[in-house]
Order: C-alpha cells, then sequence, then structure tokens
C-alpha cells in the first residue's frame, strides 16, 4: 500500500499494485474483477449501472484502487444518408461511398517510382480538412443531370459519444469494475459486499460474474465444505472401525468443533482470512485435534475393559494421557512459530497456515481436555458389566 501511494504521486500516468495469487494459474489483473453484463440493452444503460457500483465501492471504504474498462470517451461522428433526396438527385449509394472512400479514407490506388523505390498513391484531403467535420460541405458528388451539389446536401453528420471498447462476456455486452480490496477486508468479504450491491442497482435484464481470482474463489468457495465434511465422515468411519462401537468416534470427533472455533476466532481477529492455505490449516486440525480423543477414549476402554468402572477409567485415562496430549500440543505450536513470523516472498501464505494450526491446537486442547471426558461419561457404553469382578482389580501398566 506504501508503494501505492507513491506512484500515485507520478502525474501522467497510472499504477495499482497487489500481491500475486499464491499459486500458480491464468489469473491476470487485479484480484477482484466484477463484470456486468445485460442482454438487451446498449452499453450506456452499461455504463450508469456501472458508475453506481463504483460509486458504492469507493464509499464502502473497503477498496484501495477502483478501476474500469468501460469508458465512454471515444468521440465518433456518424454520417447518415438522406436516401429521399439523393434518389430524386439521381445520387447513388456507390457514388456516395466512393466520394468519403477518396476523400477520408487511406487505400493506395496505384504506385510511383521516385528514385528507384516505389511508394503507394493514396487519395486524400489533408489532415486538416479531415479533423474539420465542416469539410463534407467541400465534397462534391455528380447528379443524374450532371451536376456537382455538396455532399452535405444528401448526408447528415451527427457527433455523438461512443464507447472505447464493445468487450462481451458469456456472449452478452460487458464491463469490468477492477478492485484492489484493502489489506484487512478478505476476498469473501468484497465478493459478497459486489454481489449486495447487484442485488439492489442491477434492473431487470442485467447480471454479473466474476474472473481472475476472484472468479476461481467463487467457483470454489465451497470446496472447504465438501472437504470437510469427507474428512469428518472418513474419520468417524475409521474410528469405527478401530473401536468397534458407533458411540466412542462421536465422542473423539466432539473435539473438532472446539479447535476450528479456536482457528476462527484467529481469523476475525484479523491474523489471516479464508484462503487456501488457511482451509488446509482447517483440514488438518481435524486429524490433529482427532489424536486427543484418540488418546483418553482408547486408554478409557482398556481400563473398563480391566475392570474399572467408567467414571474412574476417564478421570484416571485423563490423568495419565495428560502428558503425551500436551507434548504433541506443545510440539505443533512451537512447529508453527517459524511460519507466523515468516517475511519475504510467500509469507501471506505461511502465516495463514501457521496462525491457523496454532490457534486451533492451542485452544481445541484445552477444551478437549474437559469436553471429551464429559462427553465420555454421558455417551460411551460402560462395559464394567462385563468385566470381572472388582475385587480382582489390578492397578494397569501405563
Amino acid at each position: 500500500m506504501e508503494l501505492q501511494k507513491e506512484l500515485q504521486e507520478i502525474t501522467g500516468m497510472e499504477f495499482y499494485t497487489f500481491v500475486i495469487p499464491p499459486l500458480p494459474g491464468n489469473q491476470i489483473g487485479l484480484p477482484v474483477q466484477f463484470v456486468i453484463t445485460n442482454e438487451g440493452s446498449g452499453y450506456d444503460q452499461l455504463y450508469d449501472i456501472m458508475k453506481k457500483v463504483e460509486a458504492k465501492a469507493k464509499e464502502s471504504g473497503k477498496f484501495f484502487f477502483i478501476d474500469q474498462t468501460l469508458r465512454m470517451n471515444k468521440p465518433q461522428i456518424e454520417l447518415r444518408v438522406n436516401s429521399d433526396v439523393a434518389g430524386d438527385l439521381g445520387i447513388t449509394m456507390a457514388e456516395i461511398g466512393q466520394a468519403l472512400a477518396l476523400a477520408f479514407g487511406d487505400n493506395y490506388i496505384n504506385y510511383f517510382t521516385m528514385e528507384g523505390r516505389s511508394y503507394q498513391v493514396i487519395p486524400q484531403v489533408a489532415r486538416g480538412f479531415r479533423l474539420d467535420s465542416d469539410t463534407i460541405n467541400q465534397i462534391y458528388v455528380p447528379t443524374q443531370q450532371g451536376k456537382l451539389v455538396p455532399l452535405g446536401t444528401v448526408v447528415e453528420l451527427t457527433e455523438k459519444i461512443e464507447p472505447n471498447a464493445l468487450t462481451q462476456f458469456n456472449q452478452l455486452n460487458s464491463a469490468t469494475l477492477n478492485l484492489l480490496p484493502l489489506p484487512w477486508v478478505s476476498m469473501g468479504e468484497a465478493v459478497s459486499f459486489l454481489e449486495k450491491q447487484a442485488k439492489d442497482l442491477f434492473p431487470k435484464g442485467f447480471g454479473y460474474g466474476f474472473t481472475g481470482e476472484s472468479r476461481q474463489y467463487v467457483q470454489q468457495g465451497n470446496s472447504l465444505v465438501y472437504a470437510f465434511i469427507f474428512a469428518i465422515i472418513l474419520i468417524f468411519l475409521m474410528l469405527a472401525g478401530k473401536f468397534e462401537s458407533w458411540r466412542d468416534p462421536f465422542v473423539v470427533i466432539l473435539s473438532v468443533p472446539m479447535a476450528i472455533s479456536g482457528a476462527l476466532v484467529v481469523m476475525n481477529a484479523g491474523a489471516t482470512t479464508i484462503n487456501i492455505y488457511s482451509e488446509v490449516g482447517l483440514v488438518t486440525l481435524i486429524g490433529l485435534i482427532s489424536k486427543h480423543g484418540i488418546l483418553i477414549v482408547e486408554f478409557a476402554n482398556q481400563l473398563q475393559d480391566e475392570g474399572y468402572d467408567k467414571m474412574k477409567a476417564i478421570r484416571e485415562s485423563c490423568a495419565i494421557r495428560l502428558r503425551p496430549i500436551l507434548m504433541t500440543t506443545f510440539a505443533i505450536v512451537i512447529a508453527m512459530i517459524p511460519l507466523m513470523v515468516a517475511s519475504g516472498a510467500g509469507a501471506s501464505s505461511h502465516h495463514s497456515l501457521g496462525w491457523v494450526i496454532f490457534a486451533g491446537m492451542s485452544i481445541g486442547t484445552c477444551f478437549t481436555l474437559f469436553v471429551v471426558p464429559v462427553m465420555y461419561s454421558y455417551i460411551s457404553k460402560d462395559r464394567s458389566a462385563s468385566t470381572a469382578p472388582q475385587g480382582a482389580l489390578t492397578t494397569p501398566a501405563v
């Protein structure tokens, strides 16, 4: 952002700076590219709608730089032939076209040789006359009776402003609004803001889309949800086979929401945003935090098999498994510190992954030590009824 401020001070030139996407791809241009389309109306109404969205974006204070591809800044002269007058005078369209081509066109009709080199012969009025629309009255065309009349007699000139480019998106007239969000504004927040403006401002027949990095975000935005659900189901089924029970895997999975909540707290605090790296971190948390629940539940089941009642088994399991759980947590948390303080190229991706796992493991572990034992006492099966009598208990080896 500091570089952008310095570049904006250069007069006569326009610059914008942004961070390139962390993953390779075909994204070109600013991170957020909002495409406005319409079906039947022309570019004039499209330009008006785009200016309204641009004004709302500037008022929101969410974007550092805003640019648009559609500009109504191309002057054009429209020539209309009065066919009734031309027919009365006996002037054909071919004669009108030939007169205009000779005066203003740039087609050559022949070559001539000068000092051993060939040059094109281009019939054309001088540049000063071509820049003046009144020159049309100084060009004459012959009538059917052989007389010459000014070309302005049979044609009408209208000055108008045309768009700089007639762009299309999905075969519809389109205009693209390029936006650079502020560092603390996430891609999801920027996309949601533009979608809301489209809902509020667009008349019937108008639509919108995204290109570049924002298009990839919109298309793959739900991939985290699917990956998260698939990971939960896969771990649940694996634990069900391991414990030979449907209850114990549910107790273990209950530790996952605590870890995810810890990661979301850090995201809301501004440490990182939802991106491909933070999504990988969230999915990784599922496996890491589940390990704590597995240690507690598995050892509690072993104690019950040896004759402990359920409450005593879970208390002993938590006390004995506390040390390996804390060692695992400390090892992972300390390993994330280099990612959290990384600098240089790709530092933002390191921060996203490091902060998500650091916060998720720290906060998730604290809650897991209390939630898993409580839920085990309510949900898990009481195995003590099928074990040895109480007098035969022996202290299990650790």
